[in-house]
């Protein structure tokens, strides 16, 4: 394996950390929508979002692109394979954007009600299609010699990968609520703190039973965690920063209980990269002929292009992104004109 592929293993593992940090949490606000109460609660949730949620899916975009160009056999084999949920994901993702670009565009309580029924639902179905998908890569899908998917659908439809798709709804439910407390006030931002305050217990027992049943049915995600032994403090990282970020939600400090439970998805995906390493998609049953960063890699000359563009491209992503939250900092206020949904 080159210095190359390593690096574009991580790079990859660094666009999917962005977008289910930034994306993950007004997934999060969507799925938690319709609990709000009356029209102006659900506007302030909407404007929360607003200003960033096309951005925020840009890292996708960029993790899509990355990952065509820089493991061709893997995007073959996974966008073939997974291409039925893949359309689904692109559904809801479509219904999503549509929702928040539609509802206020008729004076109608059926029609507002409508689209925020759409709005919530997508989000919701969107993380779990997103988890049930990270839970297959991670126990391993069918794979023949020319590592072509040979399953269907429902095996996509495994006890593993819906296990893992409810972790991430509820890791996802318990970031956007901390989102939403942030940016709310009033009922709306102490409603917030009970669903993050839920929320937050589901995630850590969700995440403790999860590593157990991993531990004792993923044999093949635990041998780079025998061969090197300080790796397992990754998933006591991922423990004390989720136990951290309930403990800072009960005492008030959003802002640092919002940055804790970042970090502890940032951890997690280290968790699955430390796990996975160097395979991408695991071949189920038959290790031999799993897809790795050294067998579905591009050539060196297109990953060194793909670097030095990389290089420029992602501290440009990083600066807007920081440059629009910032502008957006604070509370939402949907009596000022600048309130658009």
């Amino acid at each position: 394996m080159t210095a190359l592929q390593v690096i574009w293993f991580l790079l990859l593992g660094l666009l999917f950390v962005g977008y289910a940090v930034l994306d993950g949490f007004d997934l999060g606000v969507g799925f938690w929508h319709l609990g709000a109460r009356g029209d102006d609660e659900r506007r302030t949730m909407l404007n929360a979002v607003g200003p960033v949620w096309d951005g925020n899916e840009v890292w996708l975009l960029t993790a899509g692109g990355a990952l065509f160009g820089a493991f061709p056999a893997v995007y073959a084999s996974v966008f073939s394979g997974f291409y039925l949920a893949l359309m689904l994901v692109l559904l809801v993702l479509m219904a999503r954007a549509v929702s928040l670009e539609f509802r206020s565009q008729v004076e109608s309580p059926r029609w507002r009600s409508a689209w925020d029924a759409i709005f919530s639902v997508s989000s919701a179905v969107a993380i779990l299609l997103f988890g049930v998908a990270l839970g297959n890569i991670l126990r391993g899908v069918p794979l023949n010699a020319s590592g072509d998917f040979t399953g269907s659908f429902w095996t996509l439809l495994n006890p593993y990968a819906l296990m893992i798709g409810v972790l991430g709804l509820a890791m996802l439910a318990f970031h956007g609520a901390l989102y939403v407390v942030i940016k709310g006030s009033g009922d709306l931002e102490g409603r917030a703190r009970g669903w993050a305050r839920a929320a937050g217990y589901a995630y850590l027992a969700l995440f403790l039973v999860a590593s157990l049943v991993t531990i004792v049915t993923q044999e093949h995600l635990l041998e780079n965690y025998r061969e090197v032994a300080v790796l397992w403090a990754i998933p006591v990282l991922v423990l004390v920063l989720i136990a951290g970020a309930i403990v800072l939600h009960r005492r008030g400090e959003s802002g640092r209980a919002f940055l804790s439970s970042s970090l502890s998805i940032a951890a997690i995906w280290g968790l699955v990269g430390a796990g996975l390493f160097p395979r991408l998609v695991p071949a189920l049953g038959a290790p031999e002929l799993s897809l790795t960063a050294a067998n579905a890699s591009s050539g060196d000359p297109t990953l060194q292009v793909m670097l030095v563009i990389a290089l420029f491209g992602i501290p440009l992503v990083i600066g807007y992104t920081g440059w629009v939250y910032w502008a957006f900092k604070g509370k939402v206020d949907i009596s000022q004109e600048s309130a658009h949904y």
